[in-house]
């Protein structure tokens, strides 16, 4: 019967996650304390007995094996107490330290009140004094050495690990941390070599026993000779410097920038085990492009928006979206969203509801290109604040297709500007670009119309009504990460080994995040009296191919080596540089540095809205070449490049 039993205890899977554990359970680990304090009370009997001869061992009124019982059974309450098993060995900290060393203190305490508790009622003490003060040094130090010993011999197993070598770019709190993180998480790959200093800052010292070194040559001399090619930034860090300029000098070197996305600034470093870091990634080219954080009038925008119905079309796009939850800032009565595609507004129906759980979204799947769905909407809706954002943007695919380009965003546009009109919206805000400044592409052509359509209906309405509707108009140029553009682009051909595909080795262009945009859009609505076009501060251009290149060692590669760079040609209708009409000599100051008004040229609406009305008539009649050409009568700077509508340019 008991080999029986032996047998099927063998054959079960009771001991089958043995070899899979990384860590000691909590009562295996209250059970090597024990063994230790077993340990020291022998220790200190052996001390009191033989090595100091201070008691005699015949003549106990308590016997050694009673007391021995006792010391445990107090020693055993006071673990328990202070949790003293609760944490990992290899992981502990100066809290897990301070657990045991009053667990040792409360149990000595106890014994020694049990003492006199009992000699005060019978004239005898059942403990030994001299046990008691041997045992709970004692004890303490050979506990203490077990969380010691098991941190160090982790730590030096880890060291001999092949995982990746990394300096930590900081020496305050925020890089003990990270520091700290890395050596006692079991889930981070990386070895912190030491810290990396600013040439301002104090070095050549050591920090949490890693040396502090200063950011100069020598340095990346010395990380290529130790084979260390990672630096972990944190995100306190990162808003101490200019990413652009601080973190290149990196980047120049193929060293791979890291960071913390959800570092937390901690005041206890040890209480870093309770309040996680998150994950190490490596750090994004937006990251490197973002500029610093815009001020706007938030209550100018509040009057704008709080309490009030605002529509919101192209709702799903990367523009809209964004201003469909910067607007949620202000409370508004209800956002409608207004867009054509499905599943992206499901998508962002969801992600509203789960975010802005007490505001009001109203979805509305209709295209602006059809009026009596845009009439209905505005009947039934009565917004009070338009954004219109939906539009065809993307260059290459509109030279292959003006009437669809007409249709979208100059008849898309005419639709919304008529029925806001129409049903008495006080603001229109249309989103424009700065491919409409000297258009040299069917896109930028059929924005500037659409810019021309509402600008002077403005100025028609204004002159009957100073309470008309306010239309305005914001251009800027690409946004980083929206649907389609080129860090997207560029980082799928680095995932997939390359090539990496730049259409001209001198093209630039300006970038601006997107919550940045839609950010300087609702300041816009707020400055302007009508009729005005504002042009944004985009800040300096970016070489494309110094885009690429950085993209690509942000990846841990090295360009044209690891991740070869091939150039394409300028596609149909794109330019070498973009224009914002940015001058000091083709622009009006406003109260926001980032904001300035462009002078253009005015127009006559009842001659502008007969041709765009012609134009649009044309478009429907699928002959592009025709739809070309008057889109060039309407917009005389509508010059093509790279083009087949080359031709109809006089020469």
């Amino acid at each position: 019967m008991g080999n029986k039993v032996l047998q099927e205890i063998r054959h079960s899977d009771i001991f089958s996650h043995l070899p899979q554990m990384n860590y000691l359970p909590r009562w295996g680990v209250l059970l090597m304390d024990l063994f230790l304090c077993t340990l020291a009370f022998w220790l200190s009997v052996w001390i009191g007995s033989g090595f100091l001869h201070y008691l005699n061992l015949d003549e106990l009124n308590v016997s050694i094996g009673l007391q021995y019982v006792i010391v445990m059974g107090v020693q055993l309450l006071m673990f328990w107490a202070f949790h003293t098993y609760s944490g990992i060995l290899r992981y502990s900290t100066f809290i897990d330290t301070i657990k045991v060393l009053l667990s040792n203190i409360m149990t000595g305490l106890v014994l020694v009140a049990v003492n006199l508790i009992v000699d005060s009622l019978n004239g005898t003490h059942p403990m030994l004094n001299i046990v008691l003060a041997v045992y709970v040094p004692t004890s303490f130090v050979l506990l203490f050495a077990l969380r010691v010993g098991v941190k160090t011999l982790s730590e030096t197993f880890e060291q001999n690990q092949a995982n990746p070598k990394v300096m930590i770019y900081g020496t305050q709190s925020a890089g003990l941390a990270i520091a700290k993180m890395l050596r006692s998480a079991g889930n981070t790959p990386y070895r912190p070599m030491g810290f990396i200093a600013n040439a301002n800052e104090r070095h050549n010292f050591e920090l949490a026993g890693l040396r502090v070194r200063v950011l100069n040559e020598d340095l990346f001399a010395w990380m290529a000779k130790n084979n260390i090619h990672h630096v972990i930034i944190s995100p306190i860090k990162m808003r101490e410097i200019d990413p652009t300029k601080d973190l290149q000098i990196f980047i120049d070197h193929n060293i791979r920038v890291l960071t913390t996305p959800y570092f937390t600034q901690f005041d206890n470093l040890e209480d870093i085990n309770a309040q996680r870091i998150g994950r190490i990634d490596a750090i994004r080219i937006e990251d490197l492009l973002e500029r610093p954080k815009i001020d706007i009038n938030t209550d100018n925008v509040r009057q704008i928006i709080q309490n009030h119905v605002v529509l919101v079309s192209g709702a799903a796009g990367s523009i809209g979206s964004e201003l469909v939850r910067q607007i949620q800032m202000y409370g508004p009565q209800v956002t409608i969203l207004l867009e054509i595609a499905e599943s992206p507004l499901h998508d962002l129906v969801v992600d509203l509801h789960q975010q802005f759980p007490n505001s009001r979204f109203i979805p509305v799947i209709a295209d602006v290109r059809n009026r009596n769905r845009m009439e209905q909407i505005f009947n039934e809706m009565r917004p009070d604040v338009v954004y219109h954002a939906a539009a065809y943007k993307h260059v290459p695919l509109m030279e292959s297709f003006p009437n669809e380009a007409i249709q979208a965003n100059v008849l898309g546009t005419k639709n919304m500007a008529d029925m806001a009109v129409k049903y008495g919206v006080k603001q229109f805000v249309m989103i424009s670009t700065d491919k409409a400044v000297n258009p040299t592409n069917i896109m930028g052509a059929s924005k500037r119309i659409a810019e021309i359509y509402v600008q002077s209906l403005f100025r028609k309405l204004h002159a009957q009504d100073e309470h008309c509707t306010k239309f305005i108009t914001t251009r800027f140029g690409n946004v980083l990460g929206s649907n389609g553009s080129v860090i997207p682009f560029f980082r799928k051909q680095i995932a997939a080994g390359g090539p990496v595909t730049v259409t001209h080795p001198d093209i630039i262009r300006y970038f601006m995040t997107i919550p940045e945009a839609c950010c300087l859009v609702m300041e816009a609505s707020t400055l302007g009296e009508g009729g005005e076009i504002f042009v944004f501060d985009m800040g300096k251009p970016v070489k494309i191919l110094d885009l690429a290149r950085n993209m690509i060692r942000l990846a841990g590669y090295i360009p044209e080596k690891d991740i070869p760079i091939i150039f394409t040609g300028l596609r149909p209708g794109e330019k070498l540089y973009e224009e914002l009409l940015n001058q000091k000599e083709t622009t009006l100051p406003t109260t926001n540095e980032k904001i300035m008004v462009a002078r253009v040229r005015e127009f006559d609406f009842d001659q502008i809205s007969g041709e765009v009305d012609q134009l649009i008539a044309t478009s429907r009649q699928g002959k592009p070449f025709t739809t070309v050409k008057m889109m060039k009568q309407l917009v005389p700077e509508f010059i093509s490049n790279n083009s087949i509508y080359e031709q109809l340019d006089p020469q």
